[in-house]
């Protein structure tokens, strides 16, 4: 068993390459081998959000506050709220962050496969 105290972990601000706006992400957990399950939570200002990703084995949303949006490659952009879970399954083209005017967090976790947990793509269009 192992503790991670709350604050042992620093909060880091999404890296610009992939994301749009203002985010942070507080990690939460990185699984050690052979398990390869990480979890952080990020909160994104009002209007920010990611570039189109994929993940090879998925990703799961658990939306804790405000008020976000989630779409699928062609598919509509839809509101989520906390208590709101959303799965992406592998290999699907998606974006996530928060509404225009409300700022959003949320859990995300995912796998790692061969080293990797997404594929960054293009930036969304406003």
């Amino acid at each position: 068993m192992e503790i991670q105290r709350n604050g042992s972990r620093p909060t880091r601000v999404a890296p610009d390459q992939y994301f749009s706006g203002q985010v942070r992400m507080d990690p939460l957990f990185v699984a050690q081998e052979p398990a390869r399950t990480n979890a952080l939570s990020v909160t994104f200002e009002p209007g920010a959000r990611t570039h189109w990703h994929t993940h090879p084995l998925g990703q799961v949303l658990i939306v804790t506050a405000g008020v976000g949006r989630v779409q699928r490659w062609h598919g509509p952009v839809e509101e989520i709220h906390p208590g709101d879970v959303v799965w992406i399954p592998p290999g699907e083209k998606h974006w996530h962050g928060a509404a225009e005017a409300v700022a959003m967090t949320h859990i995300a976790i995912h796998e790692t496969l061969d080293g990797s947990t997404v594929e960054w793509l293009e930036p969304v269009a406003d």
